[in-house]
């Protein structure tokens, strides 16, 4: 379905855009190998981050299931060892009303596998 577009009042019809930031992959796994590289990188700087701070930045595609493969690809890196928790912080997306979320903090193995 298609979202309509009313007309403006001289008759044109505005040009829908769709800027990159909510562009939203179909396949699972391409949007992992689209993100992962990305994440791996900001943890290698050693700042602390936010999930969204990383896609913002990098205006990265959001993934088939936003509400479960964001968490996903954090637990990811987590488990691989690539970032740890590092404390919370008001969400900086627009539509979470500034929410807490965690934020992360890169290890040495992210160092590392950026620097190979």
């Amino acid at each position: 379905m298609t979202t309509p577009i009313q007309p403006a009042l001289d008759g044109t019809v505005p040009v829908a855009s769709v800027s990159n930031s909510h562009r939203q992959a179909e396949d699972y796994e391409a949007w992992l190998a689209e993100v992962w590289p990305k994440f791996i990188a900001v943890a290698a700087t050693g700042r602390t981050f936010t999930c969204y701070q990383v896609a913002d930045e990098n205006r990265l595609s959001d993934p088939p299931n936003p509400q479960a493969h964001w968490g996903r690809l954090m637990t990811l890196l987590r488990d691989e060892g690539y970032i740890r928790t590092a404390g919370w912080t008001c969400s900086d997306r627009p539509t979470t009303h500034h929410s807490g979320v965690r934020t992360w903090k890169g290890t040495a193995a992210a160092r590392r596998e950026a620097a190979a």
